[in-house]
């Protein structure tokens, strides 16, 4: 169970649908989500966009992200992928055609270097994901990081395809950075968001994404070709809702998460499994290496039985065999459940 829905957004959707909003919408979306969509970027840093030819409403961020490579790119084309990576990211890349190249990340930090993207570009390179902050790691790539990969998509023309869905998911003091607001990004960047994990709405598959109109208006027809639009109550309850929430909302997220993976990290390092706290969104990834099992899923499968506490094999966010002694666990839930797997995760250490 993830904390409850907003009551200004629940109440507005239901409000829609009395009211008679059923019908199929503009392929882009609701104007009027389209504006506050505009409005709350330019209000926390993000790219500035015009609602009228910048901003494509879709079915959740995955199928903004779909449509964005359908528009964009050609079977054949390679893009960067950094990992751990979100497998959904890879599985949209594979179903366009597209190949992923990845550029693993380095611990402490999940670092990176000019040189780790130098080896990894070729001729079909055609752009780089981006995910920040990044499920499963949890990074938030800072402006520096941002900067280098800026200077190595204008040398080589490239396409940065970045998913900010938890840009307000962000601790200790760490900022959200937009690839497109970084000078001279924005004609390049398409910026891929939604309200799943904002509204706690992971259901209701409302995402978007910003770009320069040249690419919206692409993007925007394969939106129209496979989804038609966006669930149409559910855009009018949304952008009514987000007119009646002030911006202490979205800056209290943090606040609340962070006390989460506060707790939900002591518990792992009481446990014997080493976290890898993470800056932003709501997942950790946490060392398993010691535990029985020669795999990932023989770990993960472990931790279940012997606590009752689900979590995701490591290997299901890396190539090549990595991952294998990791596992990734969510702690977007709400307090009393959470508390109840801090208490379970004690087990492990009981029972070594």
């Amino acid at each position: 169970m993830i904390p409850p829905v907003p009551e200004a957004i629940a109440g507005s959707v239901a409000g829609a649908v009395a009211e008679g909003m059923n019908t199929y919408t503009h392929y882009a979306g609701l104007p009027e989500l389209r504006e506050a969509i505009a409005s709350k970027q330019k209000r926390f840093g993000g790219p500035e966009a015009d609602p009228d030819s910048e901003i494509i409403v879709s079915a959740g961020a995955t199928g903004a992200l779909y449509c964005t490579f359908q528009a964009l790119l050609s079977p054949g084309d390679e893009v960067i992928v950094f990992e751990p990576y979100y497998g959904y990211h890879v599985s949209t890349l594979v179903a366009s055609e597209a190949v992923p190249v990845y550029v693993p990340l380095s611990l402490p930090g999940w670092s990176f270097s000019a040189g780790d993207l130098e080896n990894a570009v070729t001729p079909r390179t055609r752009g780089i994901i981006l995910n920040t902050p990044a499920n499963p790691s949890g990074k938030v790539f800072s402006r520096e990081e941002l900067d280098v990969i800026a200077d190595f998509a204008e040398c080589y023309d490239l396409f940065v395809f970045t998913d900010e869905i938890y840009e307000h998911f962000i601790y200790d003091g760490t900022s959200h950075c937009s690839m497109a607001s970084l000078p001279g990004m924005k004609a390049r960047t398409v910026t891929v968001s939604g309200f799943s994990k904002t509204f706690s709405i992971t259901g209701w598959r409302l995402g978007y994404a910003i770009s320069d109109a040249r690419w919206a208006q692409a993007i925007g027809y394969f939106n129209d070709l496979v989804y038609v639009c966006a669930p149409a109550p559910l855009q009018s309850g949304v952008a009514e809702g987000m007119s009646r929430l002030d911006d202490s909302y979205y800056h209290d997220l943090s606040v609340q998460y962070q006390c989460k993976r506060d707790r939900f990290c002591q518990a792992l390092e009481h446990a014997g499994l080493s976290p890898h706290v993470p800056q932003g969104a709501y997942y950790v990834l946490a060392d398993t290496g010691h535990l029985p099992g020669q795999t990932a899923s023989q770990r993960a499968m472990y931790i279940l039985e012997k606590t009752g506490v689900a979590s995701v094999p490591g290997s299901a966010f890396f190539s090549g065999g990595r991952g294998k002694d990791l596992v990734r666990f969510c702690f977007a839930k709400d307090d009393k459940i959470l508390e109840e797997a801090c208490l379970r995760l004690a087990l492990l250490r009981q029972s070594r």
